[in-house]
């Protein structure tokens, strides 16, 4: 891996597999994939077989992965919340810096989560955050735009919905809103790591064999997927947008789909066993 790529792009193997599946299977909850394949993936980047299968482990722990036996072979495959996660993902990350830079309605979320629930919390926040959603304090959450709905599946999904609260509506404009958004995310971190995203992948090979291809692929995507987590899409009209993302923006969607068909062949060899 290059000095460039190693800059931004530091996994961990749990997310890795998820990222790996998410790019290749489809469908993606009806399609099994060898466990030997995945743990020689991995190996790709740096991963041990027993990290591999650790991290395999917990997947299934964390109800993402499912284990489907052929005889002495072990398959896995990914289960129905796994490919709701995903499919969300899959919006979130296709529809970056997409939208028209206007924002009259703003979302507010606030919990009060039981200790007991601490793990359903954990996997709360994760996901509001990519909704582009911030911290406003302890347990209060703010995003630009209507999340009502997104909100609602994601309370339901995680059975704390008797533990929180939704708000939609407009910011007043005094005192200063966006002198007030501006210290609730990180934007010019955020701007940062876009500039160094289109650095790290502004020279891609156009010929790359399948297993390069593969490789700067799933790295491609696992940059590019952080910044659902980390960019709250601000109205342009109050905030002005980070630097770097439109140029980001334009390299993902061109890079991403040419590396697809090496990449795949590659996936696709390493699940034969």
């Amino acid at each position: 891996m290059s000095t460039k790529l190693t800059h931004v792009f530091d996994p961990a193997p749990q997310d890795l597999v998820l990222t790996i599946l998410g790019a290749h299977l489809r469908p993606r909850d009806q399609t099994t994939v060898w466990s030997g394949g995945l743990v020689a993936l991995l190996g790709e980047f740096g991963f041990t077989p027993g990290a591999a299968r650790v991290a395999l482990t917990r997947l299934v722990q964390r109800d993402l992965l499912e284990r489907v036996r052929d005889g002495r072979m072990v398959h896995y495959r990914i289960t129905p919340r796994a490919a709701a996660v995903l499919a969300e993902g899959d919006r979130r990350i296709f529809g970056l810096g997409t939208r028209d830079g206007r924002a009259a309605t703003w979302t507010v979320l606030w919990h009060a989560i039981p200790e007991d629930q601490r793990v359903a919390r954990a996997r709360l926040v994760r996901r509001l955050r990519f909704l582009g959603f911030g911290p406003v304090q302890d347990g209060t959450w703010l995003a630009a735009h209507d999340r009502s709905d997104e909100v609602a599946t994601l309370l339901a999904d995680l059975g704390v919905a008797a533990h929180a609260g939704v708000l939609v509506g407009r910011p007043a404009t005094v005192p200063d809103f966006a002198d007030f958004v501006t210290r609730v995310w990180d934007l010019p971190g955020l701007a940062a790591r876009y500039g160094a995203f289109v650095t790290a992948f502004a020279d891609l090979p156009a010929d790359a064999e399948p297993p390069t291809a593969f490789g700067l692929r799933v790295r491609l995507m696992h940059t590019y997927r952080q910044f659902a987590l980390l960019d709250p899409e601000l109205p342009a009209d109050l905030v002005p947008p980070p630097e770097h993302r439109a140029a980001a923006v334009e390299l993902f969607h061109s890079a991403y789909p040419a590396l697809a068909e090496p990449a795949q062949r590659h996936f696709d060899a390493a699940m034969c066993p």
